[in-house]
């Protein structure tokens, strides 16, 4: 990473995303980079909306980067969903005028799983909320960790 992108970055805030097939899970750090916060989950329509929607987010929250879960196989090869997920943070980093980072979210539906059964939410409660509790792991790990970190772009 460059030291300009590193420096947007201690800039926060710092959006994320869980791209789901129906629901887009949210989070955002605060400008310090210290506390996280699950945002309600987007519905995932089409491009134009959800495009629509994030840049909302990134406006509200005065986002200085984007951070989108890359779902990376197991054996850390790229399948059809990270391929998929790399097209849509491409258009993201056409559209918005912030840098654009991939996240490696291996087994963090699990772990959001663990996390919201362990905050006592009932099992009727946590479909609604995995997938941004996924985004507050996507980005606790993000934030905390640069091994696995690829900016996207700097735009």
């Amino acid at each position: 990473m460059d030291e300009t992108a590193e420096a947007k970055l201690n800039r926060g805030p710092v959006l994320c995303l869980d791209l789901g097939a129906r629901r887009v899970g949210a989070a955002v750090s605060d400008p310090t980079l210290i506390a996280i916060t699950r945002l309600k989950a987007l519905r995932r329509s089409n491009w134009k909306q959800l495009l629509l929607d994030v840049a909302e987010l990134v406006r509200h929250y005065d986002a200085k980067s984007l951070v989108i879960g890359f779902p990376i196989k197991l054996d850390g090869g790229e399948g059809s969903a990270a391929t998929e997920t790399r097209k849509i943070a491409q258009k993201f980093a056409l559209s918005l005028k912030i840098p654009i980072y991939l996240q490696n979210e291996s087994l963090t539906s699990v772990a959001a799983e663990e996390r919201l059964r362990a905050a006592g939410h009932r099992a009727e409660e946590i479909p609604g909320l995995i997938d941004s509790e996924s985004a507050a792991i996507i980005l606790n790990d993000f934030i905390n960790t640069d091994n696995r970190r690829l900016l996207l772009s700097v735009s």
